[in-house]
């Protein structure tokens, strides 16, 4: 069984020198391929050489989160330009050498994580808030457009901001189907928004907690040829480990919850999610 975690941070762990302990776990939990999500300017270069040192088995995006963007988020962006644009150049220049572009210069596999975030705006400075979003809504036009000269899939970070994070991605003119919402925990209504757009809606550990109905309801509605999973780690770990940090080795935890939610074995479940991540990303 292979599976896919389709959306983790790997910076912590390498930061704390654990990174090895937590590939090792996810090799022995049945993980063939995972994505690492570039946030800011501190952690693409660390992602680029660990995709590097780990060929095939981790990829990586480039992005600015929503709560990463401040009044110099123009000045950040630019760099997440510069970035993309090295990147492509050295790949294209591995290429050329008859070189493996991962094993001399990883590229990014898509752009994000990028979206809005209205959950972790001041609440007790409605002006404030405001403005930051703001900031963020600009911020997102950018990747939108940047996305579109790009021509690479988009993770998207909507908390509290869906309806904007549609039109804005309507307005831009992208491909839905290469666009997914990370970490969804909207009801069935929004994933009927995404599917009928082309778009695609991923799951975490919270699919596992009982209080989830609604977004398991989403998942279902989205159906299984659709489905990715991802865990977010360290953040929102499944059942049985729910309030212990998360790694992508429980993405197997989140696999097995899924298989029993659409009725299939959880080597059907691993083949299907996994085929459908590998398309998305060009993996």
């Amino acid at each position: 069984m292979g599976l896919i975690d389709t959306h983790t941070h790997l910076e912590s762990f390498a930061r704390r020198g654990d990174l090895p302990a937590i590939l090792r776990r996810a090799r022995e939990a049945g993980v063939e391929t995972m994505v690492t999500i570039g946030t800011d300017a501190d952690d693409w270069g660390l992602y680029r050489d660990l995709a590097a040192a780990n060929a095939g088995f981790v990829h990586y995006t480039a992005g600015l989160h929503p709560c990463s963007v401040d009044e110099g988020w123009e000045e950040r962006f630019a760099t997440l330009e510069s970035f993309w644009a090295e990147a492509r150049a050295a790949g294209a220049r591995a290429i050329a050498a008859e070189a493996a572009c991962p094993a001399v210069a990883p590229c990014p596999v898509a752009l994000g994580e990028v979206g809005l975030d209205r959950f972790h705006l001041p609440k007790d400075d409605a002006v404030a808030a405001e403005r930051i979003f703001g900031w963020q809504r600009a911020a997102f036009a950018a990747a939108l457009e940047l996305t579109g000269k790009l021509g690479c899939p988009l993770v998207v970070h909507s908390r509290g901001a869906f309806r904007e994070c549609v039109e804005m991605i309507d307005a831009s003119g992208l491909d839905w189907s290469r666009v997914v919402f990370h970490c969804f925990t909207e009801g069935p209504e929004e994933m009927a928004e995404l599917t009928r757009r082309g778009g695609f809606g991923s799951f975490t550990g919270i699919i596992t907690y009982k209080t989830a109905e609604n977004i398991r309801q989403a998942a279902r509605a989205q159906g299984l040829d659709r489905l990715m999973i991802e865990t977010d780690a360290p953040y929102l770990t499944p059942m049985p480990h729910r309030g212990k940090p998360n790694e992508p080795a429980y993405v197997r935890h989140t696999a097995e919850f899924c298989a029993g939610l659409f009725g299939v074995s959880v080597e059907e479940l691993a083949t299907r999610t996994t085929a459908s991540a590998r398309a998305f990303f060009g993996l």
